[in-house]
This record gives structure tokens, C-alpha cells and sequence, in this order.
């Protein structure tokens, strides 16, 4: 497990739960980790081992009965961990998830059969984000080649705020795919980033996404029921009216 504290004498707002996707280590999730940290929220990355979920669900419900660690506790998984992310949240005492880029069953048929820039590049636009896979020595970059765990996953609302956010680009897992499930969920929020390509988290708009999720959690200490941390301003009057 990786861990990202708040900057000292700061209060925390809430703790984190990060799921990586398929090969994945903590260095793909510096820049995201040190980010939410910075805002106050501690963050716990914990390695999700699709041969033994068992196991993570284990390491994930550990963090989120750990009275140390404060409320809201929040789930935020990308690609596989996407997936395991909205399928746990049903299941266990997280208040929340955030669901960025979704891998599911018979969406990437093509994956096997690319190259490893190919790969690189359905995944992100970032140099930043693509310095940081190519220089990952303990990436295994065979890992989004082989079948998912699941031979058929059902993706539905929880009865819990979820946050979804998908890239228009994703060609992994196609955006209407991702968040169809989620449409007219009360306690859902979906967004849809223009452009962007399957690691959201990780892609050209990383501080735009970094920054709604900032407000979804914000919105999230404020209730269940979400509710709005900025609201329009009214219209200004005219001098003398």
C-alpha cells in the first residue's frame, strides 16, 4: 500500500481509496495521489490483484474500518480498479466511488493485438503521464493483453454518490458504455471529458479532472444528497433599479 498524507497542521477532509488498473504501480499515481493530498485528503493506493479480488476487497474493507482514517471514505478506481471500484461500492462501508475509465468485458477486443505504443497511446495524450509508463521498470506491460477477470460485468447506480468520468477519446472502454448505467441516477454525477483517452486520471486534462473530483468530494461533506458547493450567482442589477 502507498500512502499520501496532508501537509502537516492540516486538517484531513477524508480518505481515499485508490484502485489501480491492470499492471499499474504507485508510480503512475504520484502526480494524482500528491494532488488530492495537497487538498487535505489522505490517500491510500491499495494494488488490486485480479487473480485474488478476494484479497483486495480484504485490504480495501481493512482502510475503510480503520477509525483512524477520517470520513467521507471514498473509492476511486481507474480501468480494472474502475471496475472493481463501482462493483464494491454496493457492497461495502465506503460512502462513495469515483469511477474513471472502466475496463469491461468485450469492449477492447483489439488490445491483444497492440503494440506497446499503440497501448501507450490509447491510454493517454499526456508526455508527462507517458514518460512516466515507459520509465516504469515494475509495469507489467502484458497485463491489459490478457482477458479481464469477469466474463460479464453489470455496471448499475449505487444506492451511494458516485462520481463516473469518462474520456470522449477512450477507446479501450467506448464512453456510452460507461455511462449509460448511470444516467438519471439521483447520487450520481457523470462527466464526460472532450477528447479525453482511457487513463482519465492520467490524460492531458488530469488537473481538470483532479479539480471535479475536488468538488464532488467537497460536495460529499456536505451530504449525501450532494449538495452544490458553487451555485450561478443571480443576475446583477442595473445602477439605480
Amino acid at each position: 500500500m502507498t500512502i499520501w498524507d496532508e501537509p502537516a497542521g492540516a486538517t484531513p477532509r477524508g480518505t481515499l481509496v485508490v484502485l489501480p488498473g491492470r499492471g499499474e504501480t504507485d508510480a503512475a499515481y504520484q502526480r494524482f495521489g500528491k494532488r488530492l493530498a495537497a487538498d487535505a485528503f489522505k490517500v491510500r493506493l491499495v494494488p488490486v490483484d485480479l487473480d485474488d479480488l478476494t484479497a483486495t476487497r480484504e485490504q480495501v474493507e481493512k482502510l475503510l474500518a480503520d477509525e483512524a482514517l477520517p470520513s467521507p471514505k471514498v473509492l476511486v478506481g481507474a480501468d480494472t480498479g474502475a471496475t472493481v471500484a463501482a462493483l464494491l461500492v454496493h457492497e461495502v462501508a465506503a460512502d462513495a466511488a469515483v469511477v474513471a475509465g472502466a475496463a469491461l468485458p468485450g469492449t477492447d477486443s483489439h488490445a491483444t493485438a497492440e503494440s506497446w505504443d499503440d497501448q501507450v497511446d490509447s491510454r493517454t495524450a499526456c508526455p508527462v503521464h507517458r514518460g512516466v509508463l515507459d520509465g516504469d521498470l515494475l509495469l507489467d506491460r502484458e497485463a491489459r493483453t490478457r482477458p479481464l477477470p469477469w466474463d460479464a460485468v453489470e455496471l448499475r447506480a449505487p444506492d451511494k454518490p458516485v462520481l463516473v468520468v469518462h474520456g470522449s477519446a477512450d477507446r479501450v472502454t467506448p464512453a456510452e458504455t460507461a455511462l449509460t448505467p448511470y444516467a438519471g441516477a439521483p447520487a450520481a454525477r457523470t462527466w464526460l471529458v472532450e477528447g479525453g483517452r482511457h487513463d482519465i486520471l492520467n490524460d492531458v486534462s488530469h488537473r481538470s479532472v483532479a479539480a471535479t473530483i475536488v468538488l464532488f468530494l467537497e460536495s460529499l461533506r456536505l451530504g449525501a444528497d450532494l449538495p452544490a458547493v458553487m451555485v450561478p450567482a443571480p443576475a446583477a442589477t442595473g445602477a439605480g433599479q
